[in-house]
């Protein structure tokens, strides 16, 4: 595994003031920091995105899947209204792990409905900014066992 894509989408960029009782107090570059320094320690590139527009997020899909990279996607709002998304995964063949800060089951019942998880090697949900770092693990893990 050369390299890992991180990909964020919409409102993420706000993550440290917005509703923080809900998506906690680190920042998108606290856990781009954090997860740069579990790649490094590896030897792994680590390239970190954020977009509020939903085609960005299928063009680094697409690449990723191209390039043959897994993908760490928290796709925000997008998850529960993206068929482009679903799309994207599956016609890349990319494997991605989707990430939640939040327990998305817990919330609101629009929130309980992924179009990304059926094409999605698994789900994180719930664990703050860990969720990442579970992400990562899941991905380090399962490259491992293949070796």
């Amino acid at each position: 595994m050369p390299a890992v894509h991180v990909i964020n989408g919409p409102n993420l960029n706000l993550l440290g003031t917005r509703e923080p009782d809900v998506y906690g107090r680190a920042t998108l570059d606290d856990i781009r920091a954090r997860l740069a320094e579990l790649c490094a320690a590896r030897g792994i590139e680590l390239v970190f995105r954020q977009s509020n527009h939903e085609g960005d997020l299928v063009d680094w899909i697409q690449e990723a899947g191209k390039a043959g990279a897994p993908v760490i996607l928290n796709a925000g709002a997008f998850t529960h209204t993206s068929i482009a998304l679903h799309d994207a995964i599956k016609g890349s063949g990319a494997t991605v792990v989707e990430v939640h800060l939040s327990n998305v089951h817990a919330r609101e019942s629009f929130r309980r409905h992924s179009f990304i998880a059926p094409v999605a090697r698994g789900v994180i949900a719930g664990f703050g900014a860990a969720s990442y770092e579970l992400a990562l693990a899941a991905l380090f893990d399962r490259e491992e066992r293949k070796t």
